[in-house]
């Protein structure tokens, strides 16, 4: 490694030679996993929702107007691994052989912990990412009336610490 700026890592004004979405022009591409062999993948993201006490109470109680918050959030976070490759570009369609959610409460949050396993050539990390950030998404959207400010704003609300937290590969 050199002294000069432009190696540093991290630089945003060099390509870095880690990036294999980019071409040595700079350019996107899809990255050809056509070579790489088949291995058994699992990732896990999680994050969180927090959001006022009293409404976490309401999703505990099941007392939502618009249904039972926990259960579609899981059926947003599967629909979304399934859907990844359509949201994300240089992402390709894989395989999905499984997918879990794991939803805790706490008095003024919500984790969701997505895992997805498949079977292929490249890994699962951005969908289980996705699984995470939709499954978060979907319970905001069921509570945002409650949420509200007189306003209209969610002083309160956010969504946090949205991370890959394990992933595993192993040959078949």
């Amino acid at each position: 490694m050199t002294d000069s700026p432009e190696s540093e890592p991290g630089d945003a004004s060099q390509p870095s030679p880690e990036l294999t979405h980019v071409t040595d022009e700079g350019e996107a591409q899809m990255v050809d996993v056509g070579d790489k062999p088949t291995t058994a993948r699992r990732a896990v993201a999680r994050g969180e929702i927090r959001l006022r006490p009293s409404t976490v109470e309401a999703i505990r109680q099941d007392a939502v107007g618009k249904g039972d918050v926990l259960a579609v959030a899981r059926v947003g976070a599967v629909q979304a691994v399934k859907h990844t490759w359509e949201s994300i570009p240089m992402c390709h369609q894989i395989p999905i052989t499984n997918v879990e959610t794991d939803l805790e409460i706490a008095d003024d949050r919500i984790t969701l912990e997505v895992a997805v396993e498949t079977t292929g050539q490249t890994g699962c990390e951005m969908e289980a990412l996705e699984g995470v950030t939709t499954g978060l998404n979907v319970v905001w959207d069921m509570v945002k009336a409650a949420e509200k400010d007189e306003d209209g704003g969610y002083p309160t609300t956010r969504i946090d610490g949205v991370e890959v937290v394990s992933k595993e590969k192993r040959d078949l």
